[in-house]
């Protein structure tokens, strides 16, 4: 009986940290999350430290790299910053890759960090760079069909470039279309898993009619 009420307690004390560990993790995320919008940098750190304490969980690394990489779209006047803030969000995508193997979300914001040197200095890193984003958004493609970033963002990148070639972006309005219905029936796998975009490709459709 002793034994028993023993056995009991410790599986209390392991649930109670469980949920506990649990309950911080949600509780980091959504901070990282709020900080964001104000501080991209500092929810990029926060962002790592969650990733320290969840070495299995692909999302932290993910998430840290983000927020450095869309950031990076307002700092392509500052080459050195740019370029040291996008090693560090490949970093980042390394050990989410690591975690997480054929993940055409990771796939996608691989192509958004290249997508970002190329945007930033098209004629040092345009033709070695455009290969490699098309190859990431066609494997994404090959393994998520469905999954409105996916969709979107392979969309968005042809579109721009049939810009720069001077071609007709009509054809890929039809996939950002799609896209956006994508976006309605999304469910994300968890909590904290990415379902960012629509927003994006409401506005592209502006752009499109």
């Amino acid at each position: 009986m002793k034994h028993f009420k023993l056995l009991t307690i410790c599986l209390v004390v392991l649930i109670t940290a469980n949920l506990q560990a649990q309950t911080d993790y949600e509780k980091g995320m959504q901070k990282a999350f709020d900080l964001w919008g104000t501080n991209p940098i500092e929810a990029s750190q926060m962002f790592e430290r969650i990733a320290h304490a969840e070495p299995d969980n692909w999302l932290p690394p993910y998430y840290a790299a983000e927020t450095l990489i869309l950031d990076g779209f307002t700092k392509m006047d500052n080459k050195e910053v740019l370029e040291a803030q996008l090693n560090q969000a490949q970093n980042f995508l390394n050990d989410a890759t690591a975690i997480s193997k054929n993940n055409p979300e990771i796939m996608v914001l691989q192509a958004l960090l290249y997508t970002v040197y190329v945007a930033s200095d098209g004629a040092t890193y345009g033709m070695t760079l455009s290969g490699k984003i098309m190859s990431l958004y066609e494997q994404a493609e090959a393994l998520a069909p469905n999954n409105p970033r996916v969709v979107l963002n392979k969309a968005d990148w042809e579109m721009g470039g049939a810009r720069y070639f001077g071609q007709d972006t009509t054809p890929f309005c039809k996939d950002v279309e799609r896209a956006l219905q994508l976006f309605a029936t999304f469910k994300p796998e968890s909590k904290f898993a990415p379902s960012w975009g629509k927003e994006r490709a409401e506005e592209i459709l502006k752009d499109c009619k």
